[in-house]
């Protein structure tokens, strides 16, 4: 994909056609993809009016693989759409990317990751630990990126760990507008899964003037939930959980029983990142969940009814070109 930027030939992306604005004069600008992304990458080129950039990803039989631009990208600006989700070679991709395009002359190296992993290690939660996003944030810094975009950091100080600017984006844009048209009634009410998500759920319940109601949780280990506890009344309601993933899907199958036992009417959950490791899928079939809904950041490959995804593709596509033309991208942000 070659899109050349002059006055007499400047870009227009068809589907921002109603506020776009001529495009800044000078380099060039390239979208690529790492091999497990390519899914929402193309997507977002598709919103972008453009074709996705030619690379080659070849893998030899020890497990490690080389990367190379099939284009010339000399002086373009480089956005590599690579979410780092599991397993570990899709990090590694990225940073091979970042690296070859630096050692190609690209004018900017923008890394575009709608799931940044590693995000729950943010902090020393007890002795001797790694904080993994921090060492995230360290590779990619030392790999050569120029720019961050990505959504629903687990926590929001993990932009800190950055020297470099990140724009960090809320599928809140999305799911506001599907819940109003889909799922508000008059016995509506956010839920959180647990208090650290207070501060999520506290921003839907005021955006969308409904009440708010608390989970309380404990873990015997990891991703295993001890016991829950409801603060608030869900008797007779329409509940919905949000929350920034689900893994294994315990917290959120877990909360619904409960609250349905509490007396809830129905009970659905919507989260940034369906990461949904195995065997989430059937756990949530087999839940007393009435729906999921998920985003497209980590690409769902699996079968479940009660699982529904929307894509984030528009959203990164819309702040890829604000960002490029240097205009402001608050408007993204909802609530």
């Amino acid at each position: 994909m070659f899109l050349p930027l002059h006055a007499n030939n400047p870009i227009t992306f068809p589907f921002y056609s109603k506020t776009s604005s001529t495009m800044n004069k000078g380099a060039p600008i390239k979208v690529f993809s790492g091999t497990n992304s390519k899914y929402l990458a193309e997507k977002i080129c598709k919103s972008l009016n453009c074709e996705l950039g030619k690379m080659n990803i070849q893998h030899f039989a020890d497990g490690e693989f080389a990367v190379s631009y099939e284009e010339s990208i000399r002086g373009c600006y480089v956005y590599l759409v690579q979410s780092t989700f599991p397993n570990t070679d899709n990090l590694m991709e990225l940073l091979l990317m970042i690296d070859a395009a630096k050692r190609a002359s690209a004018y900017k190296v923008i890394a575009v990751i709608p799931y940044f992993g590693w995000a729950r290690q943010d902090r020393k939660d007890k002795p001797r630990v790694s904080i993994g996003a921090k060492l995230i944030a360290d590779l990619l810094s030392v790999a050569g990126i120029d720019r961050l975009i990505t959504m629903d950091l687990h926590a929001d100080q993990i932009q800190g760990f950055f020297d470099v600017p990140v724009d960090h984006l809320y599928a809140s844009t999305i799911f506001v507008k599907y819940i109003k048209e889909n799922l508000l009634t008059k016995d509506f009410v956010i839920a959180t899964p647990d208090v650290g998500g207070s501060k999520r759920a506290g921003s839907y319940s005021k955006h969308l003037e409904v009440p708010l109601v608390l989970c309380h949780k404990s873990r015997e280990r990891a991703n295993t939930v001890n016991e829950m506890t409801v603060i608030g009344d869900v008797n007779g309601k329409d509940v919905l959980i949000v929350d920034d993933m689900a893994d294994t899907a315990g917290t959120l199958t877990k909360a619904a029983e409960i609250m349905i036992t509490a007396g809830a009417k129905s009970v659905r959950a919507m989260v940034s990142h369906g990461i949904l490791s195995d065997p989430a899928s059937e756990t949530v079939e087999n839940s007393a969940l009435t729906e999921l809904i998920i985003t497209d950041s980590i690409p769902y490959k699996k079968s479940c009814t009660k699982i529904k995804v929307l894509s984030i593709a528009d959203l990164f596509a819309d702040t890829i070109n604000r960002v490029y033309k240097n205009e402001s991208i608050s408007s993204q942000y909802l609530i």
